[in-house]
């Protein structure tokens, strides 16, 4: 039997108290699926919740791997998936989770090739925080030249990317951080007012800065701390991006929004979920949940665009930490106490 490394949780608790490098056996792709030898981990805020038990939609029976998303080489396919081997891949895990391994399971619905120009760790830092910010800032909001767009937590992985995307297509952009250095690395990467939300109003700032009018995008993965403030910064007919809810994630699934605030901004309320899947399954989980989800075809599409705007150097990775395999634990402790920047890529 063959085995390889792979992190797992046998009960919640801090990453550095219950995960454990443990030898499992190598799994095998099913069909339409591949097997990707990881060269890099990336991790995910959402991994954290499967560490420590918290708000999680579906809960693995133990043990199992934490773990979202994958990039490396393919070296394995299940049926209808053969045109995939040998592909360098950035990938979602097969039910995003199983990613804390040397050997990672994901459906190619979700894997999409990335340029062999592109090195690690850059490679492995694109997927997740550049099609969030692509397809939030583009499909859903049709950013334009001239727009005026508020990004908050601009200094993580889907905030510097949203600043650069946003740059990209001429925007002027508005972007909050905690502390000095995060503050600096917003402008660094383009933010026309970089406002340190640790020691300044960004409500009063946007709106004295916009001559009280406010923005035409709000791009929020923050939630519940920032909503209200960021709310009155939206102007007539903007769009507020739901992006996330790190700041909260319990009010994910609770009644939350007040309707009045809705009504009075004037503004389009967009909720955006990064989940590619086929037709099919996009007509069943809109009969069975009444969710949207998005093709493919609009991954392929922002998988294309990204490319190109790193491969041109208008936009970069911001990888803040390159930790080694066996590092994982700490690296995702570090994750959770807020003590990094841009996106922190585990290297095998």
């Amino acid at each position: 039997m063959a085995t390889m490394r792979a992190w797992r949780v046998h009960e919640y608790g801090q990453p550095t108290e219950v995960l454990r490098l443990d030898e499992v056996e190598i799994p095998e792709p099913g069909p339409g699926e591949v097997r990707v030898k990881a060269q890099a981990i990336p991790l995910n805020l959402n991994d954290l919740e499967r560490i420590t038990g918290g708000n999680m939609m579906v809960r693995p029976e133990f043990p199992y791997s934490p773990g979202m998303e994958a990039f490396g080489v393919v070296d394995a396919c299940g049926e209808g998936a053969e045109e995939w081997m040998g592909k360098r891949v950035a990938a979602v895990t097969k039910q995003a989770f199983g990613g804390f391994a040397e050997y990672v399971i994901c459906p190619t619905i979700a894997a999409f090739e990335i340029d062999e120009a592109i090195p690690l760790p850059d490679a492995a830092a694109l997927f997740f925080p550049f099609h969030l910010a692509w397809l939030g800032l583009i499909d859903r909001a049709s950013l334009k030249a001239g727009d005026t767009v508020l990004i908050h937590a601009g200094a993580g992985g889907a905030g510097s990317a949203a600043i650069q995307i946003a740059k990209a297509f001429g925007a002027r952009v508005y972007a909050t951080a905690g502390g000095p250095e995060k503050v600096a690395l917003c402008r660094e990467l383009g933010a026309d007012v970089a406002i340190d939300y640790l020691t300044e109003d960004f409500k009063a700032i946007v709106l004295a800065d916009t001559d009280n009018i406010g923005v035409d995008i709000v791009f929020d993965n923050v939630g519940e701390a920032v909503m209200a403030d960021s709310f009155a910064c939206t102007a007539y007919n903007g769009t507020y991006l739901m992006m996330g809810f790190a700041s909260n994630k319990v009010v994910a699934d609770e009644k939350f929004i007040v309707p009045r605030q809705v009504t009075m901004g004037n503004f389009k309320l967009c909720g955006v979920l990064l989940n590619y899947q086929s037709d099919e399954m996009i007509g069943l989980i809109k009969q069975g949940m009444g969710w949207n989800v998005a093709p493919r075809e609009l991954g392929e599409l922002a998988t294309a665009d990204i490319v190109e705007l790193v491969k041109a150097g208008t936009v970069r990775a911001v990888v803040g930490s390159a930790p080694s395999f066996e590092d994982l634990p700490a690296a995702m402790e570090a994750m959770g106490s807020r003590n990094t920047t841009g996106r922190v890529i585990v290297m095998l």
